[in-house]
């Protein structure tokens, strides 16, 4: 299968910038991570999300060995947010970065985000990486937290995504995209379930952005040139969700938080 294009990452003459956004569950990196690396740079992300990214013994040197090989440089999160990283491109410019552990459930896995400020071009966006809880109410508890992070970030644009341990009909999926657009329902491209890899059944990975940025394309690159199926079947357990995203050049005035998402497919 060849896939539409994908736009390119590219910057437009008003500081606006086209941005690829990759959300990646790696499973602590026990699976073939020369297909990991591989799948990655095919997708050619300025930035992405990472869930179950190692936490234990020598997790800096795992960050920085996947950053390194797939050409990019760490950014936020690994074992001081419980899982989530954030990697990306030389492209981005970071602003200010933050770990946040959340809540812990008795007998509970603890979680946290992986967060960050960046700047792209002309362009200011926040940016949060997460991997939700198996328990339906700590689920929906921080799928919460998580809208209460992206606004207080102060920035008028962000984009937020991971592994949410839900379907779209779930509660915590449809509360997170009652707020957000949910980039897959607003331009499907590529494909759609994320989970498993080998006969995926269920889309449980997903990017979510703010009204105002322009969801271009979203769903998983099965099909796109360089991202072979091998490759995906080995890299991990979880498919991966790339996005192109419009995101407009920061307002002079100086930004406002976000307030509702328009309906899947409107202006």
């Amino acid at each position: 299968m060849v896939l539409t294009p994908l736009p390119d990452s590219r910057t437009e003459p008003d500081g606006s910038a086209v941005i690829r956004v990759l959300s990646y569950n790696v499973r602590s990196m026990h699976d073939d991570t020369a297909a990991l690396a591989r799948v990655i740079r095919a997708c050619a992300p300025d930035l992405v999300l990472v869930q179950e990214a190692p936490r234990f013994f020598r997790w800096r040197k795992a960050a920085a060995r996947l950053a390194r090989t797939s050409g990019l440089v760490v950014l936020s999160g690994g074992a001081t947010a419980a899982g989530p990283l954030l990697l990306c491109s030389l492209r981005v410019a970071v602003e200010r970065t933050e770990d946040v552990l959340l809540p812990l459930t008795p007998g509970l896995h603890r979680r946290g985000f992986a967060t960050a400020v960046v700047r792209i071009a002309g362009t200011r966006l926040g940016v949060l990486s997460c991997h939700l809880s198996l328990q339906r109410d700590e689920r929906l508890a921080q799928a919460d937290l998580l809208l209460e992070r992206l606004a207080a970030m102060g920035v008028e644009h962000a984009v937020a995504g991971g592994d949410l341990n839900d379907v779209p009909t779930g509660k915590a999926f449809r509360h997170l995209s009652g707020k957000l657009q949910d980039c897959r329902a607003v331009a499907p491209w590529g494909g759609e379930l994320t989970f498993p890899p080998e006969e995926p059944r269920k889309r449980i990975d997903a990017l979510f952005a703010t009204p105002g940025i322009e969801v271009l394309g979203c769903g998983v690159p099965t099909g796109l040139d360089g991202v072979s199926g091998e490759d995906l079947r080995a890299a991990t357990d979880h498919l991966p969700v790339l996005a192109a995203l419009g995101v407009p050049a920061g307002r002079t005035a100086g930004d406002s938080p976000y307030t509702t998402a328009p309906r899947p497919g409107s202006p």
